[in-house]
């Protein structure tokens, strides 16, 4: 209880946006943070409504994946209701604004497509975006950013050799609610600048692990291996195939092949 109210207390005491993070619900423990961004967002709870919990039990990531959140991250959604031209620009949004955040901590940090954030080639941070659309419609959106944070991940196998923590690359404990801040600030930004789209993608695209690199995408119908060449206007990945023509892919699992 006493990390929570610290959380609370450093948000408060320093956040400064319009509306990011403004409504905030800190929970101990839930199954996921985004079943209860739907739930309020089926309410209409002001935009940037933010919920954040010590640790989830049924974490969600991309592509059905599950996420693991023990005690020491943020796991945090947000409820958003974009116009349907910002959906997708959501990823490099999103991932930008983490690593942006990591950058206030003097971390470095690189993005791999499409919103994965790494330290050195390991995983501290991972994104999902869920909409709801009711007759064609956009109704909502939740988005949903995992970090890690307060944790050594050597204590957890199952994340032992792909993911890091921020902790461990600074050697300190870092205060959560002081990282929740950051990020608030850094999405609100982002958020209110996705008329910028070119310049966003452009930042997107060059802080991006996956450009130059042979990979091999999973699209969950099949599975494209080329090299990464560039980022389309619209977000996607654009593959450069063995045979020397031109892919798009709207999303997917990327792997970087080695050398």
């Amino acid at each position: 209880m006493i990390e929570i109210m610290d959380t609370i207390t450093l948000i408060k005491a320093n956040l400064r946006t319009k509306f990011m993070g403004r409504e905030l619900h800190v929970l101990s423990e839930t199954t996921s943070t985004q079943d209860i961004a739907k739930e309020l967002a089926e309410k209409k709870t002001p935009e940037g409504t933010a919920v954040i919990a010590e640790r989830q039990k049924a974490g969600r990531g991309r592509l059905g994946r599950s996420w693991f959140s023990p005690q020491g991250g943020l796991a945090v959604s947000i409820v958003l209701y974009p116009a349907l031209p910002v959906l997708n620009l959501l990823p490099a949004i999103s991932s930008l604004a983490v690593l942006n955040t990591l950058e206030k901590f003097e971390i470095k940090s690189s993005i791999k497509w499409p919103n994965d954030v790494l330290i050195g080639g390991k995983k501290v941070c991972g994104i999902l975006i869920e909409n709801s659309i009711d007759a064609g419609h956009l109704k909502y959106t939740i988005l949903g950013i995992g970090l890690n944070i307060n944790f050594d991940v050597a204590r957890f196998p199952q994340i032992a050799e792909i993911a890091t923590s921020m902790s461990l690359i600074l050697g300190r404990t870092v205060p959560i609610g002081l990282v929740a801040t950051h990020l608030f600030s850094e999405l609100e930004d982002l958020y209110l600048r996705s008329s910028e789209v070119d310049e966003i993608l452009e930042q997107w695209a060059g802080n991006m692990d996956t450009i130059g690199q042979r990979i091999r995408v999973s699209t969950g119908n099949e599975i494209i291996e080329g090299t990464a060449m560039s980022i389309s206007e619209t977000g996607n990945l654009v593959i450069q195939l063995n045979d020397g023509t031109l892919r798009e892919i709207l999303a997917g699992d990327v792997t970087i092949l080695k050398k």
